[in-house]
């Protein structure tokens, strides 16, 4: 059965406020810039015709790619090549997630939406959007890490229109003069030793956003994973030796203080002061360094016991919600489905600072369109989606515990061990688990 639009709004309006929460960590495009056109009426079921001919109504969370940006034409080109016109509505993304409420509720929803990733749960567990198999779309070519973010009891509801997630920048500078050689660093071990080398040098080691927020548990995540622990067991060992690492980061000096309130904005800002060896940040700051007064190259995430860490993804899932008129659903698969090609994948990733593409396909023209960007591809073939392993909508009740502990940890107001028990009690009550 094709999951109508009027099921289980009083649940979607609730869990609005945890898909705006989440939403911000894909892109830092996505979350500074406001809407710069208005709000256009859903309304799609109106828009002129059914299966073929009319408009189709798309809204996605980017402002700052207005019509006729090379966004906007490619938008506006899978509708001509699905013999439809696109009208496309950008918003930021909280009023992004706040038009989808009330287009659900008024039964006006667009043909066509973009979110953050850990969203498609949400409006998923509401009967807001539709799955891929009832739009007949073949999701198997889609990296199976990258689509799990999508997928609820085995089903997926949405696709990635490419990934972005976390490495290590370094100063290639700091580095050399503190004989370091990023090569060496393969696990948490190697990395210590070059902090306390970066450290004994006279710069500051690393700094990171720890800030208490989603973002801090989207910064926090690859340590929490790269160390073994899982989000059903806040308290595991492997978790808590997750925290003491950042906790001893700060007792030693090797990391500001300022860590714990920083955004990866901020924690990037502070690199760009050319004084400290590393921060973790995302694909979004790739043409930013290049613009650095510095050599700044990047290395991915170590896990504690070697290979890369599974850092978390951000980047958007296109998804189609529910239609009165079903016969709709042909026309957006089409757009879908030419949205997604490999080579429309390379075009997303060079038109959002470079959004890796979620296919095998799509990664290989990618490198060979850009070969110093093979550690971002890496790092994405091992990276997790927040919402896998079926946490769904329990995930921002787990994560605000797991901020909230490491905030904890971090300022000295509980020990490791301590703050992952509170907050392994809270997420059980919060879940019902």
């Amino acid at each position: 059965m094709i999951r109508k639009h009027s099921r289980r709004y009083a649940a979607f309006a609730a869990a609005a406020i945890a898909v705006g929460a989440l939403a911000g960590c894909s892109s830092s495009d996505d979350t500074t810039d406001e809407a710069t056109t208005g709000a256009a009426d859903g309304g799609s079921a109106d828009d002129g015709g059914t299966a073929a001919g009319g408009t189709y109504t798309w809204w996605d969370p980017y402002p700052q790619h207005t019509d006729g940006s090379d966004w906007g034409n490619r938008v506006q080109a899978c509708g001509d090549e699905a013999g439809v016109t696109i009208q496309r509505t950008p918003y930021d993304t909280t009023a992004l997630t706040n038009q989808l409420l009330l287009s659900a509720q008024e039964g006006t929803s667009p043909d066509v939406v973009l979110l953050d990733n850990p969203a498609v749960s949400t409006l998923a567990d509401t009967g807001a959007i539709i799955s891929m198999d009832e739009l007949g779309f073949d999701t198997s070519a889609i990296d199976e890490n990258l689509l799990a973010a999508g997928v609820v009891d085995g089903t997926a509801f949405g696709i990635p229109i490419g990934a972005n997630t976390l490495a290590l920048y370094y100063n290639a500078e700091i580095l050399d003069e503190a004989g370091v050689d990023p090569a060496s660093i393969t696990d948490w071990a190697t990395l210590n030793t070059a902090l306390e080398a970066i450290d004994a040098s006279g710069k500051r080691a690393i700094t990171f956003a720890g800030i208490g927020t989603e973002e801090g548990s989207f910064q926090f995540l690859p340590w929490f994973w790269g160390a073994g622990a899982d989000l059903t067991e806040l308290n595991s060992a492997a978790a808590v030796e997750a925290v003491q690492l950042w906790v001893d980061w700060l007792d030693k000096g090797w990391a500001p203080q300022s860590a714990i309130q920083n955004s990866q904005n901020t924690a990037w800002e502070e690199f760009l002061d050319g004084q400290t060896g590393f921060v973790e940040n995302g694909t979004w700051q790739v043409n930013s360094a290049a613009e650095a007064g510095f050599e700044a190259d990047y290395i991915t995430l170590p896990a504690k016991d070697g290979g890369a860490a599974p850092a978390p993804t951000g980047g958007e899932f296109i998804m189609a919600p529910a239609q009165s008129d079903e016969a709709r659903y042909d026309v957006t698969r089409q757009i879908i489905e030419c949205m997604t090609t490999p080579e429309g994948f390379v075009e997303t990733a060079e038109t959002f600072a470079y959004y890796i593409p979620p296919t095998a396909e799509g990664q290989e023209q990618f490198i060979e369109a850009h070969p110093e960007l093979t550690v971002w591809v890496d790092a994405v073939r091992a990276a997790k989606g927040r919402t896998s392993d079926n946490l769904g909508t329990d995930y921002p009740l787990i994560s605000e515990q797991l901020w909230t502990a490491v905030q904890a940890a971090m300022s000295g107001a509980m020990s490791a061990q301590d703050a992952m028990d509170a907050a392994q009690e809270a997420a059980a009550a919060a879940t019902g688990n």
